[in-house]
Formats: structure tokens, sequence, C-alpha cells
């Protein structure tokens, strides 16, 4: 009598929940002593090169800024022993919204013993613009550190820096290689360094990324896509009152695509999209010549963005007007990551971790919102990719109001120095990789 095997996607779920249940039951005593009482010491130094971070203004379009990081982060990194360079970007994908000139980025690699490849990314711009650090200098007000950009994402640069000046403290050099990668560009979807990003990812076998844990510290698995749809409706101008039959109304025909397109949303599958702005005209007494709407769109697949953008290139050949012109332009901005069973394990092992502190740890394996370099990170890797090895903190974007938790400190240094520790020693067992799913995606997109 035959049977049939069960399906690869059950086989995957039921090792990853294999996994989950075998780390819930394991639980050390104790904190590592030497690890730990260093993280404590390692506290204050990471203050301090937070406040330098925050105290230099480095808005995504700000270059001269955005120099001036880079160089106090490649200074540090050397210092600890890292082989340094400040990239230029040379493969900039343009989008809607592009700046003329794109940030540098950071890219330094320290060479151990053994072999495994683990890399540490984060971001050093933020959405502030130039000026405003004088109004709303770096303080700390209890338990919380204030600043511009400090928890989104400078914690997370510092984060990085003073975790491998304790893994040189502790002369710990059992990793292959470790590779930190810090870009100038997130804010505004990368498009200067989403290409590198991908590539220095390819053959790691874990990539931690240092966006913040928000206000609970959960570590992240899958984060959404986001896209976007620029519609333009080119009709012909005439007089409104006297002549209006010799027009092309563009704003007639935008109307009638953007209401075809309303129910391309699907909402089980995490598919999202929604017009948001539109545009058309010049006089109330001139028909419109001209008409243009952006959509926003979200996805937590890559081949659902693919196959949204052919709905809706299909959908502006139907036109009310037959002499109008209609162009429909899509961007991917950033592609979805998706969690797979090696970042389940990763993060798994994270929870035996703070469970040495006494603290819990969540993960979120469903995306919650906004995505972040980690999808770049994770299209042509086979290993781990964990998103929100930050602080904890809250009020990115903020007037006056981000801050980071100072008492989280302590645990994420700890966190991420017994992480690289434990997989660079093979007491983080990596699990057997499963064939990934075939993902056609330009990683300059």
């Amino acid at each position: 009598m035959s049977r049939s095997l069960p399906a690869p996607s059950f086989v995957g779920s039921l090792i990853a929940s294999l996994w989950l249940a075998c780390a819930a039951t394991v639980a050390h005593a104790a904190p590592v002593a030497d690890v730990h009482t260093l993280a404590q010491k390692e506290q204050q130094p990471l203050l301090d090169t937070l406040r330098d971070l925050v105290s230099i203004e480095s808005g995504s379009k700000d270059v001269e800024g955005l120099n001036l990081i880079a160089g106090r982060v490649a200074d540090q990194l050397k210092q600890i022993g890292g082989t340094v360079e400040i990239l230029q970007p040379t493969d900039i994908y343009r989008l809607d919204d592009t700046p003329e000139k794109i940030g540098p980025a950071v890219h330094a690699v320290f060479k151990g013993t053994g072999a495994k490849k683990i890399m540490l990314i984060a971001h050093m711009d933020t959405v502030y613009l130039k000026g405003m650090l004088k109004d709303q200098p770096f303080r700390i007000d209890g338990d919380k550190a204030y600043g511009l950009g400090i928890a989104d994402d400078k914690q997370g640069v510092a984060l990085i820096l003073h975790t491998v000046a304790m893994l040189q403290k502790l002369n710990f050099k059992d990793y292959g290689t470790l590779t930190v990668l810090t870009n100038g560009d997130e804010e505004i979807s990368s498009p200067g360094w989403r290409s590198t990003i991908t590539k220095f990812a390819a053959d790691q076998d874990v990539v931690f990324s240092f966006e913040g844990g928000g206000t609970d510290g959960t570590l992240r698995l899958a984060t959404s896509g986001i896209g976007s749809a620029y519609l333009t409706v080119t009709g012909k101008s005439s007089h409104a009152g006297a002549r209006p039959e010799g027009g092309i109304n563009a704003l007639y025909e935008l109307s009638h695509q953007v209401l075809q397109m309303k129910d391309l949303s699907k909402p089980e599958q995490g598919l999202k999209l929604n017009w948001t702005v539109s545009k058309a005209g010049t006089n109330r007494n001139v028909i419109p010549a001209e008409a243009t709407a952006q959509a926003d769109a979200r996805a937590l697949k890559v081949a659902d963005f693919d196959e949204l953008e052919k709905a809706l290139q299909d959908k502006i050949r139907n036109r009310l007007l037959p002499d109008s012109k209609v162009e429909l332009k899509f961007e991917v901005r950033r592609p979805p990551l998706e969690a797979n069973d090696a970042s389940r394990h990763v993060a798994a092992y994270g929870k035996t971790i703070y469970q040495e502190l006494g603290m819990p740890l969540k993960v979120d394996e469903k995306a919650t919102g906004g995505g972040t370099d980690a999808a770049f990170a994770a299209l042509k890797t086979k290993g781990a990719v964990v998103e929100g090895m930050g602080l904890s903190g809250f009020g990115a974007h903020s007037n006056d109001a981000e801050y980071v938790k100072l008492d989280t400190i302590v645990p994420r240094l700890y966190l991420t120095t017994r992480m690289i520790m434990d997989l660079s020693t093979g007491k983080l067992k990596q699990p057997p990789l499963l064939p990934s799913p075939l993902v056609l995606w330009d990683a300059r997109k």
C-alpha cells in the first residue's frame, strides 16, 4: 500500500515547531558571567557613542552630514580592529523621490579563526531636516535617552559598534568573518545600497538587523513589502463653458481608472492597494489636460507585487475616453521579508539567552507594518535574517519625542554578543536548509 509523503511546507513547519518547542525547554541557570559583566561595563561607552552619533545631523538628503557620520563610524570600527572602507554608491536604483546624490555606506570586515559568516546591519540616516538639532539635542531624562534619530536608527549603529568591541575585549575570534554594513539611505528606501546589502548578505549564515525592537523588544522575522503605483492621464484642454466637447477630460479618465482599480487588494493574503494622492486641472473653467494619482501598495510575498503590477497594467487598457493616454509606473520600494525556518531557529535560541537574564523575549513571524533593509538582505541568502535586534524605544520620526530605553542596553549587548559567540562555536546549531522558493527579483530594484 503506497503512502504519500507530507508536503514540503508541512515538513518545514513541523521542523520549525520542534525547534521552537526544544528551545522553549532549554534554560540556563545564570548568565555567562564574563559576558554579562562586560555588557554592564559597556553601557556608558555605548551611551557616549550614541551621544556623538545623535550630535551629527544626518538626514537622508544631507550628504555632508552623512559623510561626517560615516567618518565617525569608520574611525571607531578601525580602532577595534576592522578592515574598513567608506563606500560611495555606484549602482543607484532611482525611485520617484530619489535625490541626485546618495550618502555613503561604511563596510567593515573582522576576520576570525572559524567558519561562520555573520553580518550586522543598521542605517546612519534620519528623516530630520538640517538645523533641527540645535533645538533637540541629545539628552537623558530618567530611564530614557532622547535625540533625533536615536531610535531609528543611531542606537542600532552604536549597538553594533559596542557588540564588536565586546567581542574584541573578550578576545573572541571563533567566527569566520564578522561583516558590518551601515548605510545612509534607508529612510528613502535604500536606492543606493539595496544591491550592495543583497550582495554582501548572500553567503552569510546569519544577518542581524538592528532596527529598534519597539517598546517591548520584539524580534521580527517578517516585514511588509512596500510598493508605489503612479498613474498619469493625458487628455486635451479646452474651454469648459464655451467648448467642452473639444477637450479630453483627464480628470474623468483618471476617476475611471482609480475606480476600476479600487478592488485589487487581497487582505486575506496581505496584499493591499490604496489610492492616496491625486491631482488634476489648473483652472475651474478649463477642461483638465493632465491628471495624476499615486497609490500605496503592501505585500507579504515578492510574487504578489509582480501579480499586482500585471493586474494594474491590464486595467489601464480599459479606458473611458479612447482618445486619452494612460500610463502606469509601478515601483517596489522594498520587497517583503518572509520568515524562514533558519530565522525561526535563531530567534528561538535568542529566547533561551534572555531566559538567562530572567527576561521574556517576543518573536513575531507576521509582518505588522513598514519594511526595512532586512528584506534586501534576505533576497539571496539561505541563512537566517533577524530584524529588531536594536534597543527598545519609541517615537521614531516624531518631534522631540524619540527615545530609547536605557535598561535595554545591557540585555541587548548580552543577547547579540552571546548569539554571535554561540553561533560561531556551534552551540547555536543551524538547522538543515530546506530548498528555498524561487524568487525572481532583481536586487537593484
